[in-house]
This record gives structure tokens, sequence and C-alpha cells, in this order.
């Protein structure tokens, strides 16, 4: 790519919000670009993340996923990426994405941040669920935008045990 006045080097996709134009491709790129079923830069879903509109199912790592949060005692709360490791599957923004299209019917409240800040656009909704479940919660300092608590994740995070074997305090059990 050749330098130019105010140019701060290299592609600037992302940053610059462009995409390469022809003339800036080496040879022979230009060509393929132009039989590309998407355009440079504006990529689409490759595989839809709805259900099955012929038979309702969704797809199976988000029914996993749902699954996991039926499971977590009230009171107690998963980090996304926990949600993952105990799958053995995806990350956390896997988790987060299954949990942001399907997870209306399921206890959403305890799959969170494992920094234990409130679900952005939810915090009061959520927030009345963990007082109402006697949720751990850590109380916000003045400085805090909003003054809204925090979970206080070392006592509220869930390590996957069943509630009656005494286990799961979270005390360093799943960190």
């Amino acid at each position: 790519m050749v330098a130019r006045q105010g140019d701060r080097g290299g592609y600037q996709g992302a940053l610059g919000n462009t995409a390469p134009r022809a003339r800036d491709m080496p040879p022979g790129r230009a060509e393929r670009s132009d039989r590309l079923s998407v355009p440079c830069g504006r990529m689409g879903r490759m595989t839809s993340d709805e259900p099955d509109e012929v038979s309702g199912e969704l797809p199976e790592y988000a029914e996993r996923v749902l699954d996991v949060a039926d499971l977590i005692p009230p009171g107690r709360v998963m980090a996304y990426g926990d949600v993952a490791e105990w799958l053995g599957e995806g990350g956390p923004r896997q988790v987060g994405r299954a949990m942001a299209l399907y997870g209306g019917a399921v206890p959403w409240w305890r799959v969170v941040r494992s920094d234990g800040v409130l679900l952005a656009g939810h915090e009061l909704r959520a927030l009345a669920h963990y007082r109402e479940e006697g949720t751990p919660l850590r109380e916000a300092s003045r400085v805090t935008e909003g003054h809204l608590p925090r979970l206080d994740m070392k006592r509220a995070r869930w390590d996957g045990r069943p509630p009656e074997t005494g286990a799961g305090t979270g005390d360093a059990s799943h960190t």
C-alpha cells in the first residue's frame, strides 16, 4: 500500500471503516473479491442462530447453555466463562450470545459477567431477582455511576455441584 499524506499506514478496515479499494489490492485479488458472496467488511451471519422455523428447535449449544442456567440454584450465579467451562465447549462470548437470543425462558440473571457487574439494560430487573433470592451483593462506591451494587462473586459463584452436598459456597472452589 502506498503511503499518502494523512495515512496512518497499513489497512485501516475496522478503524477507518473502509474496505480496501480494487486499485489498492494486489493484482488478481480485485477480481477474486468481485466473486465473494458477501462484500468485504460486511459479513452477515454464516449460519442461522434462530430456532428452526419448521420444527421450532433451538441450536444444540444454546439448549445446553439454557440447561446449565436452569441448574443454577437460587441465590447463586455462574459467569459466562464458567458455563462454557462446565460444558467443555465454547467460551464466554458464545454463552452470552446464546443467553441473549434464547435466555428469556430461564433464570437469565444467574448467568453473569465475571466481574459481577449487572447486565446492562436489565440492572433493576436483575437486582430485584438478586434481592429476592438473597444473592450476595457488594455495595457500590459513591463514585460508581448510578450507585448500583455488584455481585459478590466470591460468595455468589456456584461451582456446579448439587446444593444439597453443602458444596458450592464459592470459597476458592471455582476461581
